[in-house]
């Protein structure tokens, strides 16, 4: 089965937007991992407008499953992660201006800095994935950095599935099948949603992890958490 791990990015956000603890982060993370999730996901960004860089130890004390941390890999960044030691660090190449992480890495470019960077997390024991765009070229690319895993980048996928859900996920059957060839672990994530993943799910093999957020914390306004969690879940049984 698929491990689900929880984005709490929005929860962050929300807590922010009134200066207070409330909604409790630690709290919303805990009730995750209680109502079935396996794993907790955190991307802080350089202005901190919903993940903070303080959000990071305490989560690290209190997250039973897997704590994966991602971001774009600046020296502020990487400090903090050398420093808690997540379980998994998934490189992001976010613009700091971003909304959202909207592409891959383009890992021929930038081979040399993801395999200095890469190394640096590993010897610390730290698992690395970094985010991929499904094309052979980068796959390939991200074997030479010496990555454990690749995070293929969803938001192409979930933009096409409503109108043509075969071509939308061959990219991405493409990828895998090539990633299990080179012996990369898969991860995926953005924008996969209750509509859209059970699909993915069956079509990409070897599919290990999806890192989900905005999505589920919307489906928890009309179905709750505890129940959203379930059902995300159930989406990543394999038939």
């Amino acid at each position: 089965m698929t491990r689900l791990s929880v984005n709490i990015n929005k929860i962050a956000l929300l807590r922010n937007a009134r200066g207070s603890n409330f909604p409790d982060l630690v709290q919303v993370a805990k009730d995750c991992e209680t109502f079935g999730a396996e794993g907790i996901t955190v991307h802080p960004r350089p202005d901190e407008r919903h993940i903070r860089y303080d959000d990071i130890p305490k989560l690290k004390d209190i997250v039973n499953t897997e704590f994966n941390i991602e971001g774009n890999p600046t020296p502020r960044f990487l400090e903090m992660v050398l420093k808690y030691r997540p379980h998994q660090c998934t490189l992001v190449p976010d613009d700091p201006q971003a909304l959202t992480s909207d592409s891959g890495w383009d890992t021929i470019k930038h081979e040399s800095f993801l395999t200095d960077v890469i190394a640096q997390l590993q010897e610390a024991g730290i698992r690395v994935s970094i985010f991929c765009d499904p094309e052979a070229k980068y796959v390939e690319g991200a074997k030479k950095t010496g990555t454990d895993r690749i995070e293929l980048y969803t938001g192409p996928y979930a933009e096409a599935f409503p109108h043509a859900p075969q071509q939308a996920v061959a990219p991405y059957t493409e990828a895998a099948l090539l990633a299990n060839q080179l012996q990369l672990g898969i991860n995926a994530g953005h924008d996969l949603n209750l509509d859209n993943l059970r699909f993915f799910n069956q079509e990409v093999p070897g599919l290990l992890e999806v890192s989900i957020g905005h999505a589920l914390f919307v489906d928890a306004i009309y179905y709750g958490l505890h129940n959203t969690i379930q059902m995300y879940l159930r989406c990543l049984e394999k038939v």
